[in-house]
């Protein structure tokens, strides 16, 4: 039951990128490649941001198993803090590099011209999605995942409302066109950042709660603890996302439909990948609670559970992947050719859904357990050594164009799910000898 909000709420993010490319791919293809384009550059953002945040469920996790509500307090303020002025910092430098790092993509230019302005709306809307991550991870520090769902959810049906106002310009709005999407997007980012802090500082249920935030103050202390532990997280997200990114650029090469197919593809992907992220956000926070109460028994037994969960649900998908890979891709786009595309990367991505939830749950168990070091060095060979110059090799050398590409995102997820699992598995053996 405790996953089952973290799913929720993972995958309403993610539905927001999928709403826009669904709106996108009704106007055009080059529309849908420029947002998809835009998108995947974001992303990168977006993780690295996330990432940070993810410092704060194990240590909220930790202090509320001991009591300690004034730690709890100092970790709040000063995570809020220390993400807020970060993702100031990633907007502002994405925002006045941007024209330079569309161009570097050597995508088509018709897509680069539409994706720039888009891409910049977007790039500013990191800031909000800040406040909504840290108040996330705290409230789920407190094994308390419904409100991060709540939010979730109202900031999603709000998207898709505004979507459909600003695009067509609808009930008075003005009409946008494809920018209406962007702009959909970042009123709804707003909103959900801004919701969430004024529940954690001004709801009844963190009444109690109000006496302990006015005594913590800034802490250094508590922002370095706070920036080493986030900093792997950010870092692990990041070689993941970045070869997905880049994957995303070498299919480009080969044309908008080639691009418009990954773009499909991935928006269904990433849906799943949601599920085990769930389970690897509940995961975190049931390991960092036992691990509050030095209990290495419960964080094995824990860990096992979310491991088969997460076989459990991905197996299911896999299947779901590769009974229906030619009729998803129809809910994106009408066109014959870049639904072939997508249903072909599908059949791909039914064989890596086991790999890529397993090795986010695991990641997710080892942040629990403070283990983010080596972790990090697995995931930087995994995606950066094995899996970008195979798809280089697939892809370019051997002519498989995005099949190729998406055949070596399968070879890179399967080492980084096998090397964590025998990490996680010398790690709990010692803790176990150890107790």
């Amino acid at each position: 039951m405790l996953s089952l909000p973290l799913v929720i709420s993972q995958v309403g993010h993610v539905i927001t990128g999928i709403v826009d490319n669904i709106f996108l791919g009704r106007i055009g293809k080059t529309e849908l490649a420029a947002g998809v384009l835009a998108n995947t550059q974001f992303v990168l953002l977006l993780v690295f941001s996330i990432g940070m945040s993810y410092s704060l469920t194990p240590l909220v996790s930790q202090a509320h198993a001991k009591n300690d509500e004034q730690e709890k307090a100092y970790l709040l303020k000063n995570g809020m803090v220390l993400n807020f002025l970060i993702s100031i910092m990633l907007s502002v430098l994405l925002y006045f590099v941007s024209p330079a790092l569309l161009d570097f993509a050597q995508q088509p230019q018709d897509v680069v011209d539409l994706s720039l302005p888009f891409f910049n709306v977007i790039t500013i809307s990191i800031i909000p999605c800040s406040l909504f991550f840290v108040g996330k991870q705290y409230t789920e520090g407190l094994n308390n995942t419904m409100i991060a769902m709540i939010v979730s959810v109202a900031g999603n049906l709000l998207n898709i409302l505004l979507n459909y106002l600003l695009i067509y310009g609808k009930c008075g709005l003005p009409e946008l066109g494809y920018m209406g999407a962007c702009w959909a997007t970042f009123i709804a980012r707003c909103f959900m950042g801004l919701f969430f802090v004024g529940l954690l500082f001004y709801s009844k249920p963190f009444k109690t709660f109000k006496p302990f935030l006015k005594k913590a103050g800034f802490s250094l202390k508590h922002c370095w603890e706070l920036f080493k532990l986030g900093i792997g997280s950010a870092m692990q997200f990041t070689f993941e996302v970045t070869a997905f990114a880049l994957s995303g650029i070498m299919t480009g090469w080969y044309g908008k439909e080639q691009l418009d197919g990954h773009g499909i593809a991935l928006s269904i992907a990433a849906f799943t990948y949601m599920f085990s992220s769930g389970i690897s956000g509940a995961a975190t926070i049931r390991v960092g609670n036992f691990k509050g109460l030095n209990d290495y028994e419960n964080v094995n037994k824990a860990s096992k559970a979310a491991m088969l969960s997460v076989l459990a649900v991905m197996g299911g998908f896999a299947l779901v992947f590769l009974s229906l890979h030619n009729y998803l891709p129809q809910a994106f786009s009408t066109d014959s050719e870049v639904i072939e595309i997508a249903s072909k990367l599908l059949i791909i991505a039914g064989f890596f859904q086991l790999f890529d939830g397993m090795q986010v749950t695991i990641l997710g168990i080892l942040r629990g357990m403070g283990d983010v070091k080596i972790p990090t060095i697995v995931t930087l060979i995994g995606y950066w050594i094995i899996c970008l110059p195979l798809g280089y090799l697939f892809g370019k050398t051997l002519g498989h164009t995005s099949q190729g590409i998406w055949s070596a995102l399968l070879c890179g997820l399967s080492f980084v799910a096998v090397s964590l699992y025998i990490r996680y598995r010398i790690l709990i053996r010692r803790k176990l000898l150890q107790q």
